[in-house]
């Protein structure tokens, strides 16, 4: 373990109930003509629209790019680059899922620095100008991107997706309104909701964890684990709703400094090929790829055991048996599909492994995971994965 530790957050975070109205005010104080980058669905429920008058309450002009339709992709950049030049914009506000995030992050990058978002893959190009300023407004409890230095764009001339982070990725500030995430759909609520939970189990069992990625982690790992299945039951309730939000922030921060493991290594992929929004996939891969890692990480998978079975005297072994069991039941709970229950084509998912296996392997996420898998081990779990069955049963719902 190295003796030392370095923590990366945005410089300023907002968090908290009506936080959103405070977008005009910290606007203001980085620029005077912000291009909102968001989406269709953020304009229909009207925060569109409030964004903008919380803006314009402050002196500050805005331009809107809704095209942020799917996972992010490099057109989607290139598009809102666009926007962004030919209406002068000196501000970037991103409202809405990690799609819209992410897509907002590499444009603050590329609107500073110029050139192609695929030359700062792996880190072959370093942002030599400060990004433009950016404000990230999630409106799901799932990704945490809000908190991350790390943008994944999908190359749609490979179908690659481009993991990349360095600092300047990282969002000028953070506004986090729980009351953004209300309107989330349940299959959405559970799909992000999963996709923390395993951002914050990755961060912990990751080989670069350190002493305040683990704080974060478990506390993250904790208000999920009692929170999620109510969110999901309740989308209308702003308790779990909060706790929920919380969680999710604490994980983004976690894992951006720790990095992410086996499950996103995999997850990408799918995604790029398959079109799967990452926190489904995410969600979908996660119980497997603990029952792939659990003897290399029994300590650390029984202090999540404990959060979903706080009331028992267990060893290690129980502990981290339950912790794998847990998600999995979790996973039946929410209704999580898994790959074949999503859609993908038997025969064109086993045709793809060999390529996704190298793919996920070349990101260098699945060197982070406690248990490293060969190429061949990966293209296994790529099998299991496909018609996973999620029956575990480990604790009751919370």
């Amino acid at each position: 373990m190295n003796s030392f530790f370095t923590l990366r957050t945005p410089p300023s975070i907002t968090y908290g109930p009506d936080s959103f109205t405070k977008i005009g005010e910290q606007a203001a104080q980085k620029g005077k003509n912000a291009l909102i980058i968001s989406d269709k669905v953020m304009e229909h429920l009207g925060n569109v629209k409030k964004c903008k008058v919380f803006l314009g309450n402050c002196e500050v002009d805005s331009t809107v790019y809704l095209g942020v339709e799917t996972e992010p992709t490099d057109h989607y950049v290139a598009e809102a680059l666009k926007i962004f030049k030919a209406n002068g914009c000196d501000l970037i506000i991103s409202l809405g899922g990690g799609s819209c995030i992410d897509t907002a992050k590499a444009v603050s990058v590329l609107a500073a620095n110029d050139g192609n978002i695929a030359e700062f893959v792996g880190g072959k190009r370093l942002a030599k100008l400060p990004p433009i300023p950016h404000i990230a407004i999630p409106t799901t409890a799932g990704t945490g991107s809000e908190a991350t230095d790390v943008t994944v764009i999908t190359n749609t001339s490979n179908q690659v997706k481009m993991m990349i982070k360095q600092p300047a990725f990282m969002p000028t500030a953070a506004i986090v309104d729980p009351g953004l995430s209300k309107s989330s759909p349940k299959h959405v609520t559970a799909a992000t909701g999963v996709d923390a939970l395993s951002h914050a189990i990755e961060a912990y069992l990751s080989k670069k964890s350190h002493p305040m990625t683990d704080m974060l982690a478990l506390s993250a790992m904790e208000l999920i684990v009692n929170n999620i299945r109510g969110a999901y039951k309740d989308g209308s309730n702003m308790d779990v709703r909060e706790k929920m939000a919380l969680g999710s922030l604490q994980a983004g921060m976690a894992f951006s400094n720790a990095s992410v493991c086996l499950v996103h290594g995999m997850s990408r992929p799918i995604g790029a090929l398959f079109h799967v929004p990452h926190g489904f996939s995410n969600a979908m891969l996660l119980p497997a790829v603990l029952e792939f890692s659990r003897d290399s990480c029994i300590e650390k998978l029984a202090d999540l055991g404990r959060i979903f079975r706080p009331d028992g005297e267990l060893s290690d072994e129980e502990a981290a048996d339950i912790a794998v069991e847990s998600v999995k039941g979790l996973c039946s709970d929410l209704n999580i599909p898994n790959l074949k229950g999503w859609g993908i084509d038997e025969k064109e998912f086993y045709l793809a492994v060999e390529k996704m296996a190298k793919d996920a392997m070349e990101s260098g996420s699945p060197a982070n995971n406690p248990r490293v898998p060969t190429l061949q081990e990966l293209q296994e779990l790529y099998m299991t994965c496909y018609d996973y069955q999620f029956s575990g049963r480990g604790a009751a719902a919370k």
